[in-house]
């Protein structure tokens, strides 16, 4: 039933690529890639370590075909556990390609986005137990085609639908703020959004979403994906989408002061931040499968999650600029009664541009509380406790193509448990 259902959203989505409105003169807006991936400042001419291809970068931009490459690694050591002191490197190499085919070949409003991988390495939240990961980008060692949709845009973008395989938690549930923190539920999405099955990068499954925006500061979205139980093991190299899972249904609605709806994308970056910017937003998912709670034998129908998120330029030294302090706090909540991982609590601050340098800088401020349902607690053990984490990082941008980012963590009742991390490291970011 689950599989007739969504193969009729998905030729009823997709029809909607073949009633073209009337398409007017926009500037392109790609969708950033997620948030350990996405690009702080815009890369310009000499923002490549491999350069402009003799001209071909420009050329193919031009043309509306832009390509990137990049690097990014996390370098974490736990000076202070438990457990041994351990150094874990986790690497990601990416590829992604953007197609505007209004450039290319005169069909207006109508784009293309591909991404594919590698990823491995040691994973250092799974050896200390730590509920928030000190890595955003950690999980298992793939090697697999990301993502990939095709978009349609009507009337300067306040319409957009987009259908292909892509992750629900890139761009719901997602941190606004992602690029400028390092360990996971700031530097990506919330956590425990996995709960109900909700796709995230890079197992990511088959989808739809429409997106309009009826007034200057307001959208509404909403998306349809395929719910995934096995993320790594279902769609392996994620070439044949597969749709393993009942269709779960995520929908947002966001107000963004300061700037227009249609320009806001899930991740921000420099020129975005400009002025007094903000983004608030408010979405839930729902899954209608079936679920074990652990007061039952019998499996329920059904999981949802609530989410509440803000993100707001606090004070700038210039109003038009993006120098000043930006503000970010998220709160999600799932029933107890079916979810381990049920609340999860998260605030940071920016200071952008804090040193007097030539060069792109900030400084951030994250802390996440994981709170974990008592109803899931062994028969005897002591109660949980609330995961509390804390980092500082520092993010530079000393070349065009490399951006350098050490960092320092603090974690409290590590697993909900007791005991305590102290984690250092730094991320480093390679744009080819």
């Amino acid at each position: 039933m689950y599989g007739r259902q969504l193969r009729f959203l998905f030729l009823l989505w997709s029809g909607l690529y073949v009633f073209t409105l009337p398409a007017h003169s926009q500037t392109a807006q790609h969708e950033p890639v997620p948030g350990p991936d996405s690009h702080e400042t815009g890369q310009g001419p000499h923002g490549h370590l491999f350069g402009d291809w003799g001209g071909e970068r420009t050329r193919l931009e031009k043309r509306g075909v832009s390509f990137d490459f990049q690097y990014v690694s996390d370098s974490l050591w736990n000076l202070k556990s438990e457990q041994k002191e351990r150094f874990a490197s986790w690497n990601r190499f990416r590829g992604t390609v953007d197609i505007d085919f209004g450039a290319l070949i005169g069909q207006q409003g109508l784009y293309f986005h591909a991404t594919a991988l590698w990823q491995g390495g040691g994973n250092l939240g799974a050896y200390l137990g730590t509920l928030t990961s000190p890595s955003g980008m950690s999980s298992m060692n793939t090697c697999r085609l990301d993502s990939w949709w095709i978009e349609k845009r009507w009337l300067d973008e306040r319409i957009i639908a987009r259908v292909g395989q892509f992750a629900g938690q890139d761009f719901y549930g997602a941190q606004h703020y992602a690029a400028s923190f390092i360990f996971e539920p700031m530097g990506y999405a919330l956590g425990n959004l996995f709960r109900d099955l909700e796709s995230f990068d890079p197992p990511s499954t088959p989808a739809m979403e429409v997106r309009v925006a009826p007034f200057h500061n307001l959208y509404v979205k909403s998306m349809v994906l395929a719910a995934v139980r096995s993320p790594f093991s279902q769609n392996p190299t994620g070439l044949v989408p597969q749709s393993n899972g009942v269709p779960v249904s995520v929908s947002e609605i966001g107000f963004t002061p300061g700037t227009k709806a249609t320009s806001v994308r899930a991740f921000d970056t420099v020129e975005s931040r400009k002025g007094y910017s903000g983004l608030y937003q408010f979405g839930a998912s729902y899954n209608p499968g079936k679920f074990t709670a652990p007061t039952s034998a019998t499996p329920r129908s059904g999981n949802y999650l609530l989410y509440w998120m803000a993100s707001q330029a606090l004070w700038r030294v210039d109003p038009k600029e993006a120098k000043g302090l930006d503000g970010t706090l998220a709160y999600d909540w799932s029933p107890p009664s079916v979810n381990r991982n049920n609340t999860l609590l998260t605030a940071g601050l920016r200071f952008n541009e804090p040193l007097p340098l030539p060069i792109h800088n900030t400084m951030s401020l994250g802390y996440v509380q994981n709170r974990l349902s008592q109803q899931f607690d062994q028969q005897g053990a002591p109660p949980f406790k609330s995961e509390h984490a804390v980092e500082f990082n520092a993010l530079l941008d000393p070349l065009p193509m490399l951006l350098l980012q050490p960092v320092i963590q603090y974690y409290a009742n590590v697993g909900a448990r007791t005991g305590r991390a102290v984690v250092f490291g730094f991320r480093t970011k390679v744009e080819f």
